[in-house]
């Protein structure tokens, strides 16, 4: 019988396999080694991307809040002038205010009668005086009425009063200032604004 040795065919095989299952082995590390990498690459790639764009938006809302800063600052002023405006046009009513009604008070007051007292309490106003007749006190009233200031004229009290030995008829008289008109620009201002 013969014999055939194997044994130097099965160190061969052996160490054919050994090195197949190296190359394996260092294929597989160089493969989970790139996967790796091009893992953290992506990563890195994400969270470069992650920082600039937090930059670009740190820089909006900085810019955001420059804006508002100036939105504030444009209310604020905003408000100023609506201040400005509003006591304008409360100058503009109180040009026409107590003043122009007393004028126009004293222009129809007839002859023997005294005004001792006028009070404006919002619209609502209060004049009280002395009267030698009352003719005279009726006449007030209707001349009040007629004007165009003074509405809802009542005349609360008209009793006699001896001033100095003079019989004179005291009275209290209430009524309402009519709402003012606003005012049409002299027609040489219309004409500008009409250009």
């Amino acid at each position: 019988m013969t014999r055939i040795n194997l044994l130097p065919v099965r160190a061969a095989k052996k160490k054919e396999t050994a090195k197949q299952q190296i190359t394996i082995l260092i294929a597989a590390v160089v493969a989970v080694l790139v996967a790796g990498l091009a893992f953290y690459s992506v990563t890195l790639a994400k969270v470069s991307g992650t920082k600039a764009e937090i930059k670009r938006s740190e820089a909006e809302l900085q810019q955001l809040k420059t804006k508002i800063g100036e939105i504030d600052n444009i209310k604020k002023l905003q408000a100023e002038v609506k201040k400005k405006l509003d006591v304008l046009n409360m100058l503009r009513k109180e040009k026409s205010g107590p003043g122009v009604r007393l004028a126009k008070l004293s222009d129809i007051t007839p002859d023997k009668m005294w005004l001792t007292n006028y009070a404006e309490n919002a619209a609502k106003v209060t004049i009280s005086g002395l009267a030698y007749s009352e003719d005279i006190i009726a006449t007030f009233l209707r001349n009040l009425q007629e004007s165009e200031l003074f509405t809802d004229v009542e005349l609360l009290v008209s009793e006699q009063k001896e001033e100095s030995g003079v019989k004179l008829k005291k009275f209290d008289v209430t009524c309402n200032i009519k709402a003012l008109k606003k005012e049409e620009p002299p027609p040489a201002q219309q004409k500008q604004q009409k250009k």
